[in-house]
């Protein structure tokens, strides 16, 4: 994702990944709407839908199954807090900005066919051995299982992982918590899947399991404490012995398809740069997977710096523009950190955890509860600090309608290029005059209906005008898009 918005910004790109191949293993079963929105600005709205489409075929398939039902609770609740399934879409202020069932291997093709279209350069089984970095650059060596490599470079952006590499050898600091539970998501087939009824999550004296919502998915959370080697390959004895420990019943799994484990190990990056090299996504932040939140952090991350980044190596914005992706995108992840932390504690099988847990759900009752747990959760809540007086600005925009004379469409529409958009209601054009001889980054657009309102490519709104006033738009693009020479 990181690529895709480099190279829409005019850079040039090289992707060294490690992996032969997309990791087929059940990961993420869904994508949070600012993730996906940031997939819909850059042409993958109608990859997204055949992809849910495939989910909601596989739950359909699952229901034949186990006879139980998923599509009415799907319609009603659009997620969880720790395993409280209970987040009802009727208290969300905007119920459409919603997670979407995508499961991560999915996400990985379209995002694979998409900087395959855009001509990005993806070089498969190369590991990054060492880097050093210079005044003017990076230079870094890779290995393959045929070949070695050496490669220069402007920049060097490590998207590799909660363990990875790059931060090590970086330097940068990776303060948290240490892990006290594991976490097991397979794919099997077991004996009696009947005794994982009902649906849901749920909470025993022993862990905590879900089954479900496609075929032989079991999401299992053990308490007794973590692995000896966390990269072991998840075994089928493993897992029928967790299974049975944190479900209580007498089941056995016959076929282990594909597994994974992971801990509640928390911890975030002093900084997201040192120098000329930058985290993003799980390099930057790891976070138990409650709630789905990972990849909905990490690509917002990557739309965020993305921008950035291009604006930079094409010269027309001083360097310390990539200090805003610190700024912006650390706090983000911090409020995350905490509030998988506060779902781990409400799901241990202890007394004094149940009775906080039962409190929870019932505060989840009140519509305003209901909704700050579940822009929390689904990230819209998020805003970036501007100093402004203005809510708007500062918030990532979902799509909209776009009524602009005679044309009509939606605000993604105008931003499938990686361009920046003015939404210029002031009636004259004033605001578009202020911005044309600004910059050619931004696409103008005359809108019937106001205010005027200034988006940066990431859909963060930058500047909104106040009773037509254009006060704050100059400043505005200085910040964000006007040349090096005119740094604000």
């Amino acid at each position: 994702m990181t690529a895709i918005e480099l190279t829409l910004g005019g850079a040039r790109v090289l992707v060294l990944e490690r992996l032969t191949e997309v990791n087929m293993a059940m990961k993420a079963m869904s994508i949070g709407p600012l993730g996906c929105e940031a997939l819909k600005r850059r042409g993958m709205a109608a990859a997204i839908a055949a992809a849910e489409a495939n989910t909601f075929a596989a739950m359909d398939e699952f229901t034949k199954q186990t006879g139980a039902q998923l599509r009415g609770r799907a319609s009603k609740y659009s997620g969880h807090f720790g395993g409280l399934s209970l987040i009802r879409k009727d208290a969300q202020k905007d119920p459409e900005r919603r997670p979407r069932l995508v499961r991560q291997h999915e996400l990985e093709a379209m995002l694979a066919d998409r900087a395959h279209a855009l001509g990005i350069e993806v070089r498969r089984e190369c590991e990054l051995t060492s880097f050093e970095q210079r005044v003017d650059g990076v230079d870094l060596e890779w290995a393959s299982p045929t070949d070695r490599g050496r490669i220069t470079c402007s920049y060097l952006i490590g998207c590799d992982g909660g363990r990875s590499l790059i931060r090590k050898m970086a330097g940068f600091d990776f303060p948290g918590t240490a892990p006290t539970s594991t976490f097991y998501q397979v794919i099997a087939q077991i004996d009696h899947p009947e005794r994982l009824l009902p649906i849901g999550w749920n909470r025993t004296s022993g862990g905590v399991f879900a089954y479900g919502p496609v075929p032989g998915r079991l999401f299992m959370l053990d308490f007794i404490g973590t692995p000896e080697d966390r990269q072991a390959p998840v075994t089928c004895e493993e897992t029928e012995a967790v299974l049975r420990r944190v479900s209580g019943a007498d089941i056995r799994v016959k076929v282990l398809e594909s597994g994974s484990r992971w801990t509640d190990n928390t911890r975030l990056a002093d900084s997201y740069r040192k120098g000329r090299v930058l985290l993003a996504g799980d390099a930057a932040h790891v976070h138990s997977p409650f709630g789905g939140q990972g990849l909905n952090l990490g690509l917002a991350d990557a739309a965020n710096l993305g921008w950035k980044l291009a604006a930079v190596i094409r010269g027309e914005m001083p360097d310390s523009l990539l200090d805003t992706y610190t700024a912006e995108r650390r706090p983000v992840a911090k409020a995350v950190l905490a509030n998988t932390l506060a779902q781990i504690a409400i799901l241990r099988p202890d007394p004094q955890s149940g009775a906080m847990r039962d409190i929870v759900a019932h505060l989840m009752e009140f519509d305003d509860v209901n909704r700050f747990i579940g822009e929390m959760m689904s990230g819209v809540s998020s805003r970036y600090d501007f100093g402004s007086e203005l809510d708007q600005v500062g918030r990532l925009l979902g799509d909209q309608p776009i009524s602009h004379g005679d044309a009509g469409g939606s605000l993604y529409d105008l931003m499938q290029d990686g361009m920046g958009v003015l939404l210029d209601a002031s009636g004259d054009g004033e605001a578009s005059r202020l911005v044309a001889a600004a910059t050619q980054r931004i696409r103008c657009v005359a809108v019937d209906s106001g205010p005027s309102m200034l988006i940066r490519p990431d859909a963060c709104v930058a500047w909104v005008s106040q009773e037509s006033s254009m006060d704050g738009l100059e400043e505005a693009l200085r910040c964000w898009f006007k040349p090096a020479a005119d740094d604000c």
